[in-house]
């Protein structure tokens, strides 16, 4: 019986390419029927973003120099690709960034109880299509909940930071792996892809894998 495909995704859920990305992924493993396990790992794009966050046209502009036009541009861009894929970008002139290391560490807690993925996508759905609070802990309890996870328990994981040291330790092995920029796919544990590749270039990579002698 062959293996399912592991996959391993670094990602932070305030990456609207992610999420992209990843349905781009789905559609070119549903294309090659490739039997996959995927594993979300932590990465931070925005480490020192201050927890009341911080207005994205002016997040941007301060880190890349993009301009109102270029910024609207990118946000319709953007808007139309996920709409293609089945994902609503619900940008706003008041839509934030926000600081996601405890959405990382609550995303860990859900691994431990088989439900990261789930946990994954309900935020990426709270952050881009319903505009919520990714800094505040009860927003993040209540997305928890949302699919079934205790709320209580939830809140109490990012109350005490029991896992602060989990995420900080695998962020770094990333980071020492090469990793900079989100999102990063690896596949069978040696062959990254970066960025939001498109489905047809997912497709063609996943049937080289097929193809591919056994090692």
């Amino acid at each position: 019986m062959t293996e399912p495909l592991r996959i391993d995704i670094v990602s932070d859920v305030m990456c609207p390419w992610c999420i992209i990305g990843y349905r781009q992924l789905l559609k070119a493993l549903e294309n090659t029927k490739t039997e996959h396990e995927v594993h979300w790992h932590p990465f931070e794009l925005n480490p020192k973003m201050p927890p009341e966050g911080q207005n994205v046209r002016e997040h941007l502009a301060e880190k890349y120099g993009s301009t109102p036009e270029q910024s609207a541009q990118n946000r319709t861009n953007m808007t139309k690709i996920g709409s293609d894929l089945e994902f609503d970008f619900n940008f706003t002139d008041d839509s934030h960034m926000h600081n996601t290391f405890n959405t990382h560490q609550l995303l860990h807690w859900a691994g431990e109880h088989g439900r990261k993925s789930d946990l994954k996508l309900a935020m990426f759905s709270a952050h881009f299509t319903d505009g919520r609070n990714l800094s505040d802990d009860t927003v993040l309890a209540d997305i928890a909940s949302s699919i079934g996870l205790d709320h209580a328990e939830a809140h109490s994981v990012l109350a005490d930071q029991r896992f602060a040291d989990s995420v900080r330790q695998e962020q770094s092995f990333w980071i020492q792996q090469g990793i900079s920029g989100v999102p990063a796919v690896i596949f069978d544990r040696k062959h990254l892809v970066t960025g939001a590749q498109g489905v047809d270039n997912f497709t063609n990579i996943l049937k080289q894998l097929q193809d591919a002698p056994p090692a």
